[in-house]
C-alpha cells in the first residue's frame, strides 16, 4: 500500500549550479525513491554539466526540458521543478526517434521484457523529443507491446526556438531524439480534452510524409490552409506571420467514436507544404479547427472532471498536468484561469509541452497537439512494486 506523499522542490533560478545541491537533498529525502525533473528551455543548461549531474544521481531520475513548466497552478519559463516520488520508477530509454533504420519494436520489446510483472494498476510516464519525426511509430509500438494494460501519460519536450537540442533527462544524462519511459506502481485516473471546434468541411490528406502535409484534396496544403483562414477570420497568413496566426487554427484528425486528435501546424516548408507537430498519415481526413479562450478553459476544467469521475473516495490527489504550449500562446494571461480550472483544490504540477500523450487503459493511445491531459495519481493504491 502506498501511503507516502509526493515531495516537491522548485529551484527558481534555473541555474545548474543551484540545481546540484537541490537534487542531492531531494535524493536524501526520507520516502523519496525516484525523481522526476521538469526543466525550462530558457535556462540553457550546459550539456556536459547536466549529463554529469543526472548520471551521478543515486536514485532513478527522468524528465525533460520544456518551453514552460507548472508548479502550484502557476506557469514558469525559468526554474526547475523536482518531483520526489515515493515509489521506485523502472526506466527504459529509446534512442533514435528520427532514424528510419532504428528498430523501435525491438527496443520496446526489450523494455517490456525488463518489466516482467503485471502492468495492471501501474502508470507509465513518457517524455520524448517533440521534434522527432517518428513519434507516431513509437506510439504504435507502445500500444503493440503494452496494449491497454497500463495508463500512459506524458508529452513532448523541446524548445519554441524549433532548434533541435538535448531535452530528455535519463539516468545516463540529457539526450535529444530520445524517449524516456518511467513505469511507476501507482494507479492513475486520466482526463483528456482540447476545446477546439471544426469550422471547415472534411479534407482528405492526399499527400504527406510523416509530419509534413504536402496536399489537401490534391491541392497544395498551404494554399488550402491560407484560403480557409481568410474565409473564416479575414486574416492573411504568410510565411512571416505563420506562427502567430496558426496557433488559433489547428487541424483535427477524424476518429471513430472519439474526440478528434489535434495536429498543430508549425511552419511552411518547401513550396506549399505544412510541417506539423506529430505525423499526419496520407489518406486520413482532417478538418480545420478554431476555439475561444472560454472553450479552451472549459475543456481543461472538463479534463479534471473526467479524471475525478473515475475516483471512488473523492480525496484530492496530486495532479500531473500535461498541457500544450500553444495553449499558453493562444490564451496569454488567460492561462492562469485554465490552470485554476484544471487544478482547483489539488496539488497541480506538470509541463507545457510540444505534443501530449495519453490513454486511459480503455482507449487507443494517441500523440495529440493543443490538448490538456490531467492525470490524478492515487497515492493510496499502489500497483506491483
Amino acid at each position: 500500500m502506498i501511503t507516502n506523499t509526493i515531495h516537491f522542490h522548485m529551484e527558481p533560478t534555473g541555474h545548474l549550479d543551484a540545481l546540484v545541491p537541490c537534487l542531492q537533498r531531494m535524493a536524501r529525502e526520507p520516502g523519496v525513491e525516484s525523481i522526476m525533473v521538469l526543466g525550462c528551455d530558457q535556462d540553457n543548461w550546459p550539456h556536459e554539466g547536466a549529463t554529469r549531474l543526472f548520471r551521478e544521481c543515486p536514485l532513478p531520475v527522468f524528465g525533460g526540458v520544456f518551453p514552460q513548466i507548472i508548479h502550484e497552478r502557476k506557469p514558469y519559463s525559468n526554474g526547475t521543478l523536482l518531483v520526489g516520488l515515493p515509489v521506485t520508477a523502472q526506466i527504459a530509454v529509446v534512442h533514435g526517434l528520427s532514424d528510419a533504420h532504428a528498430d523501435l519494436d525491438r527496443d520496446l520489446a526489450q523494455a517490456h521484457a525488463a518489466w516482467p510483472e503485471a502492468l495492471e494498476n501501474n502508470t507509465v510516464i513518457v517524455f520524448l523529443d517533440g521534434f522527432s519525426s517518428r513519434i507516431s511509430a513509437l506510439i504504435e509500438s507502445l500500444f503493440l507491446h503494452f496494449g491497454l494494460d497500463v495508463n500512459f501519460v506524458g508529452g513532448g519536450a523541446g524548445s519554441l526556438s524549433f532548434e533541435k537540442k538535448p531535452c530528455i533527462i535519463t539516468p545516463n544524462g540529457i539526450c535529444r531524439d530520445t524517449a524516456v519511459l518511467a513505469r511507476i506502481p501507482l494507479v492513475s485516473r486520466i482526463g483528456v480534452t482540447h476545446g477546439w471546434e471544426p469550422i471547415s468541411d472534411t479534407l482528405k490528406v492526399t499527400s504527406s510524409e510523416r509530419n509534413i502535409i504536402h496536399t489537401l484534396d490534391w491541392q497544395p496544403a498551404f494554399e488550402v490552409y491560407r484560403r480557409m483562414i481568410r474565409e473564416h477570420g479575414g486574416q492573411d497568413i504568410t510565411r512571416e506571420n505563420f506562427f502567430d496566426i496558426a496557433k488559433a487554427y489547428p487541424f483535427g484528425i477524424s476518429k471513430l467514436d472519439s474526440e478528434m486528435v489535434v495536429r498543430d501546424p508549425l511552419m511552411v516548408v518547401g513550396d506549399q507544404s505544412l510541417m506539423c507537430v506529430g505525423e499526419v498519415r496520407e489518406g486520413c481526413f482532417v478538418r480545420l479547427l478554431n476555439g475561444t479562450p472560454d472553450s479552451l478553459i472549459q475543456a481543461a476544467t472538463q479534463a479534471r472532471a473526467i479524471a475525478e469521475s473515475q475516483c471512488t473516495d473523492g480525496t484530492a490527489a496530486p495532479a500531473l498536468f500535461i498541457d500544450c504550449i500553444s495553449r499558453v500562446l493562444f490564451l496569454g494571461e488567460g492561462i492562469h484561469r485554465e490552470l485554476e480550472g484544471a487544478g482547483a483544490g489539488m496539488p497541480l504540477f506538470g509541463a507545457f509541452t510540444l505534443g501530449e500523450i495519453a490513454n486511459t487503459g480503455n482507449d487507443y493511445m494517441e500523440f495529440m497537439n493543443k490538448s490538456s491531459v490531467l492525470c490524478l495519481l492515487d497515492m493510496a493504491q499502489g500497483g506491483v512494486p
